[in-house]
């Protein structure tokens, strides 16, 4: 049976990638060892930018105001 990897929240991945970052920028790790930090990193990335996305999608919703112009309203207004 297939054990399947639990994603880290986003304050996981923030300190994962604040590690990767910091083992980069010495230059200390190997080719290979990089190339596998990159994509960790990337991953890591895309990652919190789809947790930072739903956030803002609970929080705000566009709406067009009176004038036509877009106009952000707080997630439970909107629904109302």
């Amino acid at each position: 049976m297939a054990t399947t990897k639990k994603q880290p929240d986003f304050e996981e991945a923030l300190a994962r990638l604040g590690t990767i970052v910091s083992k980069l920028e010495s230059g200390d790790a190997p080719l290979a060892e990089s190339l596998a930090l990159f994509e960790e990193g990337t991953a890591l990335l895309a990652h919190c930018e789809k947790l930072l996305d739903g956030a803002e999608q609970q929080v705000l919703r566009l709406s067009k105001g009176p004038d036509g112009a877009p106009r952000e309203t707080p997630f439970d207004e909107a629904e109302a």
